[in-house]
């Protein structure tokens, strides 16, 4: 591929396979130590040595963990390029060598991919700063599975004090399950805003052996998730979107004791604010109704756990670098893509900045396994999930496409030389 090719100069690119053993090295160290939400350390620490190493002002701490450097580079735009660090409370079941060493703590929706494509990114555009101007802005951010560490990052005056020039473009990317070298995009509502719920069912706890002699928060917890069930089904319209799951459900200590609470933790996710307002309204009526059917001794308590808003593709930015996507990858490998009802707090970072925001997933997965699942028809079955504690991408192709991605769209946002 020549410059011709594409329009900034291809050589920007060409020192990452002279980098990419040491980009697995540490994509496998990261993915060792797992860190959870606000406990990024390590991770943090790591951003900060080698971004300093690359030339960039480095600020540390933002938010509890958050990481930035910017790369002034003369006159142009100011482009914000997005990973975020954090792990989950998940115990990793693979059989990789570099599998996880912290009991209880897997990256498990691949954020480990996410801080090393950036650092990749980092360092090419850094070197290859003669063939493009502007201001670029690496952003290492904390929290993001909580829910709250792009807020975090906003309320430490990360725009407000200017401890970044403020973006005129935020450029993030996932890793999703489909065959790694693949790049897939969604205009407009690419992911759906997001309420994590925890209600409170009272009850009078008692002896198990006299029943009748209490109010059971557990049958009454357990009637609510039943009919929350039917929400979906059949309060909302078939045309929109939503999705309403338990994940968590904690009540009583032994078997023959009724205790006098039970608590359902619930996410509800969704695309469009009419079906979002109808849905919690729906949830908070069912969880009363249940309450007094039961005759419990007092209404069941509510709390917003966390909340992500719909994640929105900018169609102009989306447009432009996927033209430069396309150019470089080849029309095969980037493809559009149905919004996800999996959630992102990165819009956060475009929204306070007024900034427009392209979002855009990046494969993982080992494609000959990929593509044997799509034809069998059991991609659900054999293809491992964000989330699930067999995520573990393919390392060496994911890594090059990701730092080629954030690459390719970085210069096609700042200005050239």
């Amino acid at each position: 591929m020549s410059d011709s090719d594409i329009p900034f100069p291809s050589s920007v690119l060409e020192p990452l396979d002279a980098r990419l053993a040491d980009l697995v090295a540490l994509y496998e160290d990261l993915h060792r130590h797992p860190e959870l939400a606000f406990q990024e350390t390590r991770t943090a620490a790591e951003a900060a040595h080698r971004l300093t190493a690359y030339g960039y002002d480095v600020t540390t701490g933002i938010g509890g963990t958050g990481v930035t450097g910017v790369l002034r580079n003369g006159p142009g735009p100011v482009a914000l390029l997005r990973a975020d660090m954090d792990a989950l409370p998940v115990s990793e079941n693979s059989s990789v060598p570099y599998a996880s060493t912290v009991p209880g703590r897997m990256h498990a929706c691949g954020h480990d991919v996410h801080v090393t494509c950036l650092l990749g990114a980092a360092d090419l555009l850094a070197t290859g700063r003669d063939r493009w101007s502007g201001t670029l802005v690496v952003l290492f951010q904390p929290a993001e599975e909580a829910g709250n560490g792009a807020r975090a990052m906003l309320d430490d005056g990360l725009y407000s004090k200017e401890l970044v020039p403020t973006p005129d473009v935020v450029l993030a990317q996932h890793v999703a399950p489909f065959g790694a070298g693949l790049i897939a995009y969604c205009p407009g509502a690419c992911m759906a805003a997001a309420d994590s719920l925890e209600i409170t069912f009272h009850g009078t706890g008692g002896h198990g052996s006299r029943p009748e002699t209490t109010v059971d928060p557990i049958l009454m917890a357990s009637a609510f998730v039943q009919r929350v069930q039917s929400v979906v089904s059949r309060e909302i319209a078939a045309k929109e979107r939503a999705v309403v799951t338990v994940g968590a459900f904690h009540a009583g200590d032994t078997a023959n004791v009724i205790p006098d609470r039970a608590v359902v933790r619930l996410s509800v996710r969704s695309f469009d604010p009419n079906v979002r307002t109808a849905v919690l309204a729906a949830v908070d009526r069912i969880a009363r109704a249940e309450a007094a059917a039961s005759d419990a001794p007092r209404e069941p308590e509510m709390k917003i756990i966390d909340s992500f808003p719909v994640t929105v593709n900018d169609t102009a930015v989306l447009t432009g670098v996927n033209e430069d996507f396309t150019r470089f990858f080849g029309e095969q490998r980037v493809f559009a893509y149905e919004p996800a009802t999996g959630s992102e707090d990165a819009g956060l970072l475009a929204s306070a900045a007024e900034a427009p925001l392209y979002y855009w997933w990046l494969g993982g997965w080992d494609p000959d396994e990929f593509r044997a699942a799509l034809a069998a028809g059991r991609l659900a079955q054999d293809i491992p999930s964000n989330h699930s504690p067999r995520f573990v991408p393919v390392a060496r192709l994911t890594l090059a496409t990701g730092v080629q991605a954030l690459t390719v769209a970085a210069l096609s946002r700042l200005g050239g030389k």
